[in-house]
């Protein structure tokens, strides 16, 4: 019997869409077509893989409105921020169609008479990508279109909680006028992820997702000598210097910590706080925290959504109750946000003071609206405790000393290093992170050497 795989809306609990998980007779026809198109789209220069994929991001973004509602039904951020990841998609997409050229050129060796050589970036062949739903089409980009550009197919897996999101990005493609078999769109089961992961025709998995998740998808691979990107969790730290513009970093760290309901990977979930400034920064974060609106995410009012589900929200109210119980205080009184209560997907954010990294806010990661805030009376304290994880997505130090930044900022175990900002993916530099938090990296130059294979031409021209 088929399973039906159903996206349950954050907002009220009702089934907003569902989809039949895919057949085996589906998967393996999908496989196939991938594959037969990718012969062809190897050969196909590289101009024209970039009209193409420019005319799929158009046509992608002509619907910003229809594209929010959908997300804001689908996984709970409030409708009025959905054009950010819109314009997100854009921006990433149109960075890499522009370098591709250069990345993906013929890298020369020095001059030796009698030779010509180089080494040209191959592509790998079919690349499956497994997508979450917390940044639905600002994490699938990352992969799908430099993968297309350097000439692989490309197979999406999307998250359960947003199945309109692949097939959005299908409907875009199809408008462009890509061939048939380019870009398509499985929805699968856990177990039935695994097993394509398995199958003989994917040569690349790109997986955004938690750590479990990434282990799961090496223990599909194993064997088969592919490559694996993984862009895993995160605890990521913020370090507030005594030098700070105070005000910037209360209203940047409050909402590096809260937006999406904390749902991001890079979102700040540890502070570290400079004792000279820590009273001024803990009461600016409360107060600004305290205005945020909980509630329906359709509501234009609203500025904090649901959490993904209320198994979500729980596990986060668990770590602030440990917390709590071990001696920290949670500084906002739930009950100033009507729609919070336990056993609902509402949440109301959370800071916490009076936390060390004994406790499992500290530590394990939460993905949700709760921050946990320390004092700290030296750079070196700041660095010791940003380092004691087992992430390292980002971090982020906040100083008028761009210098120190810099200095700090070698010592810090991270895959991306923000001063004055945080919770953003530049797309001129490359997505990595550390430790529990993944393995190679996305956007920039250095993604594309993920999604191709280097191939020596060594060519005697004299004999």
């Amino acid at each position: 019997m088929t399973e039906i795989l159903k996206c349950i809306s954050p907002i009220d609990g009702s089934v907003y869409a569902e989809r039949p998980a895919a057949s085996d007779a589906h998967i393996q026809t999908t496989l196939e077509r991938a594959r037969a198109c990718q012969a062809a789209w190897r050969n196909v220069p590289v101009a024209e893989r970039a009209a193409l994929c420019t005319a799929m991001v158009d046509a992608f973004i002509a619907e910003p409105d229809a594209i929010s509602e959908e997300l804001a039904r689908q996984m709970g951020r409030p409708a009025r921020y959905g054009a950010g990841e819109v314009k997100g998609f854009a921006e990433r997409a149109r960075h890499m169609i522009a370098i591709a050229g250069e990345a993906l050129a013929d890298r020369p060796a020095p001059d030796k008479p009698g030779f010509t050589r180089f080494i040209r970036r191959m592509p790998l062949g079919v690349v499956l990508v497994v997508a979450p739903w917390n940044y639905p089409y600002l994490t699938a980009v990352n992969a799908i279109v430099p993968a297309i550009m350097a000439g692989n197919a490309v197979v999406l897996k999307h998250a359960t909680q947003t199945p309109l999101c692949g097939e959005r990005i299908a409907r875009a493609f199809k408008a462009a006028g890509a061939p048939d078999g380019l870009f398509q769109v499985l929805h699968l089961t856990h177990g039935q992820t695994a097993r394509v992961v398995a199958s003989p025709e994917i040569d690349f998995v790109a997986f955004t997702g938690s750590v479990p998740g990434g282990a799961a998808m090496e223990r599909a691979a194993a064997g088969r000598f592919i490559g694996i990107g993984l862009e895993l969790g995160g605890k990521d730290p913020a370090y507030v210097r005594a030098d700070a513009n105070l005000a910037h970093a209360i209203e940047n760290v409050t909402d590096g910590a809260f937006f999406n309901s904390g749902q991001s990977c890079c979102g700040i979930e540890r502070v570290y706080v400079h004792a000279d400034v820590y009273d001024d920064f803990v009461s600016g974060m409360v107060d600004l925290a305290k205005t945020y609106v909980l509630g329906d995410p359709l509501d234009d009012a609203t500025t904090l959504g649901p959490m993904v589900r209320p198994k979500a929200a729980d596990f986060v109210r668990g770590q602030i109750a440990d917390a709590v119980q071990a001696g920290a205080q949670a500084l906002i009184d739930p009950k100033a946000f009507p729609r919070d209560g336990a056993g609902s997907a509402y949440m109301a954010p959370q800071v916490l003071t009076g936390v060390d990294h004994a406790m499992r806010v500290m530590t394990e990661e939460s993905f949700g609206p709760v921050v946990g805030v320390m004092k700290v009376k030296s750079d070196d304290e700041a660095v010791a405790l940003m380092n004691d994880s087992d992430f390292g997505l980002t971090a982020s130090i906040w100083t008028a000393d761009a210098d120190a930044a810099l200095a700090l900022g070698r010592r810090v175990e991270t895959g991306t290093l923000f001063m004055n900002r945080a919770d953003y993916l530049d797309p001129a530099l490359a997505w990595t992170g550390v430790k529990n938090s993944g393995r190679g990296c996305t956007l920039s130059p250095l993604g594309y050497d993920h999604l191709t294979r280097p191939m020596s031409f060594h060519l005697r021209t004299q004999v």
